[in-house]
This record gives structure tokens, sequence and C-alpha cells, in this order.
């Protein structure tokens, strides 16, 4: 086990309604409550609220932690610009972010798992135990730790994507719950325009994701345009087959008028062949798609390797031939095995570890 749990409920825990009622219990009036919510969201520890009374500062100190997450590792890769942490939660469990720094924008690639039970065999999270669903203050407290990052740095947080460990849809309420947190005018503020959710292909939670009124964008994991090679690449598709999935995201881009992103990780001689540019066109053409390519992040005992830069180009072409929006996603924590899941995987491998795994979470769901 990485740490002991606090005794301590964290202030994430708490709605505004509920920091009202804790004010009100103590003689303090309703707005220490927003000044409260509004300092936390900008990612000021209690010490640091010196618009609080000294007292009541204290008081938070001795009732609440200030987080529910404690880092317990930290990797900072190209020059500086990708920042990855490992946190500890409660029970144990560790959990990665990954804040990435660009001329005009600083985005939080965020976690919605302990692990992934969808188990995609060239990913490093699913190659990991599934542990458990995170809880919405806990997703909350990985932005308002890389909006405490970034302030120090004079950056603001712009984009968060739910791209980071575990299926975000498989975790549905507490996603919902801490995109609308996250987008809060009253709390961190970001548009939700600017929140990607990502998902392997839970096609009846796309359908129920168009009707939640937000203006989010919706990223499939899609890796392979022949069931065939899904079934093997992405597991879940065998619940969910192509033809399901791309309705699904049909439907969720006319619903929001938004248009959908599909990832396609590149694995050299597996899918980036001529024949799956071809599938790509013929399952996409004509819709309202944009296709994100992926470059591979070598994973220990996974059986690909990525293409080399001329077979990239190459793809690319071929895929835009077929009339395609395409780009190409600039790759950040390559270096030290600090891709999505990698770090988890070294902690857990060097010991000490987190003692439980639960069961794989159900991948048919309604």
């Amino acid at each position: 086990m990485i740490s002991a749990p606090s005794p301590l409920p964290a202030i994430s825990e708490r709605s505004l309604e509920d920091l009202v009622a804790w004010m009100a219990a103590r003689g303090q009036p309703e707005y220490r409550a927003r000044q409260l919510w509004r300092r936390r969201a900008a990612g000021a520890t209690f010490q640091e609220m010196l618009d609080l009374p000294a007292s009541l500062r204290s008081e938070l100190t001795t009732s609440f932690r200030v987080s529910s997450l404690t880092a317990v590792r930290r990797l900072e890769t190209d020059r500086g610009l990708t920042t990855k942490k490992l946190y500890s939660l409660d029970g144990g469990y560790t959990v990665e972010s990954v804040i990435m720094r660009y001329p005009a924008r600083s985005t939080l690639c965020i976690s919605s798992q302990v692990g992934c039970a969808i188990r995609c065999p060239f990913c490093a999270t699913g190659q990991g135990p599934f542990g458990r669903n995170l809880r919405a203050h806990e997703i909350v407290d990985q932005a308002l730790d890389a909006c405490q990052e970034l302030a120090a740095e004079g950056r603001r947080l712009s984009h968060v994507v739910f791209m980071g460990m575990g299926e975000p849809l498989a975790n549905y309420a507490a996603v919902l719950q801490s995109v609308r947190r996250i987008a809060d005018p009253t709390g961190l503020g970001l548009s939700a325009r600017r929140i990607t959710i990502s998902t392997s292909g839970l096609a009846p939670r796309i359908d129920r994701l168009a009707l939640e009124g937000m203006p989010f964008t919706l990223a499939i994991s899609l890796h392979a345009a022949r069931d065939e090679l899904r079934d093997v690449l992405v597991p879940v598709n065998r619940s969910y087959p192509l033809a399901e999935l791309v309705a699904a995201a049909e439907r969720f881009g006319r619903q929001t008028g938004r248009r959908v992103s599909y990832e396609w990780v590149l694995l050299a001689g597996v899918n980036d062949t001529e024949r799956d540019a071809h599938e790509l066109g013929a399952l996409l053409r004509g819709r309202l798609a944009h296709v994100n390519m992926i470059p591979f992040n070598p994973v220990d005992g996974a059986p690909y390797r990525e293409p080399d830069a001329p077979a990239i180009r190459r793809f690319l072409a071929q895929v835009r031939a077929q009339g395609l929006n395409v780009t190409l996603r600039d790759t950040r924590g390559r270096a030290e095995n600090a891709a999505c899941g990698q770090l988890r995987a070294r902690v857990l491998a060097q010991g000490p570890h987190e003692v439980r795994a639960g069961p794989p979470a159900p991948q048919t769901v309604a």
C-alpha cells in the first residue's frame, strides 16, 4: 500500500451547498463558502487563502484534507513541457495524470479509473490490475492540482482530456459529475468545448452522453476499421461492433452539432496498411468526423512496434486520399517509459504496490 488513508474527508467531497452549511454551523456568513470554493478552484491550499480569517483557515486544516490525492511520483519529460504525476488514493490505489504545455494552451490528461478493464493489448494501463472507479472528487482533484501547478508558472489550465487511465463511460456518473464541476463558472470555469471525453466504444453510453446538453468533444478510440481486427485491438468491440459504434457516434454528432474525433494508434504492419486506409475511408467518409493518428508508444510485453517515419507519412497520405480530415498527434511523455499507464506499471513492479484489485468492470452496459 502506498499510504494510509487520512481520517479527514477531502474538501472536494463537499458541494458548495455543503460548505455553506458547514460555515453557518460555525457562525460564518455564506460568502465565506463561496470564497473558499473560488480559491480552491484556483488551486490554493487552505493556508494560502489569506482572504479567510486565520482562525477559519486553521479550522479548515483540522477538518479537511485539501485534496484526496497524494503525489508519490513525479516525472518531467520533453524538456519540462510534460509533467506526469502518480497519485495515491484512499485504499492505497494509484492513478496517473499528465500536464502537457504548449505555446497557446495547457492540457491535462486526466484518469477516470484505477487501471482499465477493457484490456487493449497495446496499452500499458490495460496490462496492469484493475482497481476501482474514481469518485467524482478524485477526478476533480487532478484538475485542481494541475491548476495549482500551472498557476505557479503563470499559466492557466485551458483543456482537459479524459484520455488517461480507465474507460470514462464505464464510470459514467462520476465522470459527468466531474465534468460539470470542471465547467462550473463558480469553480474551475473551463469551457465544456475544451473538455474531451474518450471512449473505447460503449455505444449505449454515447447515446446517453448526447443528451447531457453540454458541448464537450467525443473521442472514439477506434484503431481499426474492420471488426475482426478491432475485436483484437479493442476487445469491447465484440459487444459493440463497428456498425453500432459509428451509428452511435453519428447520432451524437447530429444531436450536439459537435464533430467526433476518432483516435488511431499506429501499429506497424497491423493497422497502417493501404487496406486499413481504404477501410477507414469507407467507414467515416461523409461523416462529421476527424481522425487523430497517434504513433505507438512502446509498451513492455506488447507485440507491437511504432511504424517508421516514412511509413507514417505514407499512411497519412493514403487516409487523406480517402477524403478524411487527419492530423498526426504530437506525442508527449515518450521518454523514460512515461506514456499512459507506464509510470504506474513501473512503480507497481518495484513495490510497494496496490494491495487490492477488484473484478473487471462489465463491458456490456445499458
